[in-house]
């Protein structure tokens, strides 16, 4: 009886799209290792600004400069003065008779917070008024909210907080987060844009398209040193983190990368989309840094809180997709909570990503036509 032979032959073809690909990818690797300038951007950004962030651009409350006034020396006030003078929070310059004289004081930018004690404080725990330089409003709250917590000792049970997640309310838990998302959009799209209009300029972009390889995949080896460069950022960020800011990373490393990977190939595509746009790197550059670098720091909640914007603006924000990254990441990173939890940003995410994507290749398709 005959039985057939099966022979299975190489798919020729796709080995030698394979292999064109591959050197296509090599040769923008090498392309981006030969450029100094470049890798130090690439590397020496990420480090500065999280260096930047996590010590030296701070929202902690530390060394307040501090006035006392009172005109009693009862041994309550003298116990909470001493717990202020101890604390890292307020630096007591000078204790003074009269509230007038302790707003002059503040006028002269001499001090920043005055704290007047009362008649009644020793007996009822109560009149003590702040005297704040409110010129940086949202500093001047928590000078005073910290100085409740410290005059008014949480032994005493009249005031117990608890502090979820950040218990030593460090800035860098919620920077890092933020730094993330920003150095991930910005290298991916920007960098890519300007790669893939670099050979628009030189003209060597036609050279290309008429190439055996197909354009598609062109623009995606083209990506690829970039992809890669990325998850060398993303680990540098988190290793900067963990061991030299002190952040945890609470949550699962699988989900965190696992959406960081959705990020990056959504800031991929918003790339080649800005790439079909312009027609020099510098028209790339600043389209980059309109469409990308002021939304991400404005209204992505990386500074601001999205939730003290005026509606218009929380409606704006809604589209910025740095916004959805930094919400995962501080979910995950901080509070450690399952992928349930992240859900809602991992589908807008996602839907983003497949729209920039249809975008992207569709205009980049009608250009080759």
């Amino acid at each position: 009886m005959y039985s057939p032979t099966w022979h299975v032959r190489p798919p020729v073809q796709a080995i030698r799209n394979m292999r064109q690909f591959i050197s296509f990818v090599i040769k923008e690797a090498k392309h981006i290792l030969r450029d100094k300038r470049t890798m130090l951007l690439l590397f020496g950004m990420p480090l500065v600004l999280m260096l930047l962030f996590g010590f030296a651009i701070t929202n902690d409350v530390k060394n307040v400069r501090t006035l006392i006034v009172t005109s009693t020396a009862d041994h309550v006030t003298q116990q909470a003065v001493e717990r202020l003078s101890q604390s890292e929070y307020f630096n007591i310059v000078k204790t003074v008779a009269t509230p007038k004289e302790a707003e002059l004081i503040i006028r002269n930018q001499k001090a920043d917070l005055a704290i007047v004690f009362g008649q009644q404080f020793a007996s009822r725990h109560s009149g003590v008024q702040f005297i704040v330089d409110g010129s940086d409003p949202n500093m001047s709250q928590l000078w005073t909210t910290y100085a409740t917590q410290v005059i008014l000792n949480p032994a005493t049970s009249l005031v117990n907080s608890k502090m979820l997640y950040n218990p030593q309310t460090k800035s860098a838990y919620n920077f890092v987060p933020a730094i993330m998302g920003m150095l991930l959009m910005l290298v991916c799209a920007m960098m890519t844009s300007i790669s893939i209009v670099r050979e628009k300029e030189k003209g060597t972009m036609e050279v290309l398209l008429v190439s055996p390889t197909k354009p598609l995949m062109i623009i995606i080896a083209k990506a690829v040193p970039y992809l890669v460069l990325a998850f060398c950022i993303l680990i540098v960020i988190l290793l900067m983190a963990r061991f030299v800011l002190g952040v945890p990373l609470v949550g699962s490393l699988f989900w965190i990368f696992m959406i960081s990977v959705i990020y990056i190939l959504l800031a991929l595509s918003l790339g080649l989309l800005i790439s079909n746009v312009a027609q020099t790197q510098l028209v790339a550059l600043l389209m980059s840094a309109m469409v990308l670098l002021m939304p991400i720091i404005m209204l992505s909640g990386m500074i601001f809180p999205i939730e003290s914007m005026p509606t218009i603006l929380q409606w704006i924000s809604a589209i910025v997709p740095t916004r959805y990254y930094i919400s995962a990441m501080r979910k995950l990173m901080i509070m450690g909570v399952g992928v349930e939890q992240v859900l809602f940003e991992l589908i807008v995410l996602t839907a983003m990503l497949v729209a920039l994507l249809t975008l992207s290749l569709a205009k980049f398709n009608k250009r080759l036509e």
